[in-house]
């Protein structure tokens, strides 16, 4: 089963093939999605990353968080589900 993580503190430089090759160091990577702003169309300094395995995306965590990329501190844990409006 696959498993979504949240990348915060990312530098606004980073793209989808740099994620890509940094998270696939530690199982298979099923997509990333890198935070765009709608009226700059420059990225906002998050991203989300779906592993393919739970224990890879465990991995992940474990092995990246607070490691340094262009010298920001990566921020990397499990996302968190969207919550839903209320919808009555």
């Amino acid at each position: 089963m696959s498993k979504k993580i949240y990348v915060g503190n990312l530098p606004f430089s980073s793209t989808e093939g740099d994620l890509r090759s940094l998270f696939s160091r530690h199982g298979e990577v099923a997509s990333v999605n890198v935070i765009m702003d709608r009226e700059t169309g420059r990225a906002r300094g998050f991203a989300f990353v779906e592993m393919e395995k739970e224990d890879s995306a465990r991995e992940a965590i474990r092995s990246l968080d607070g490691t340094e990329l262009d010298g920001r501190n990566l921020r990397v844990n499990e996302a968190e589900d969207k919550p839903r409006g209320d919808r009555r």
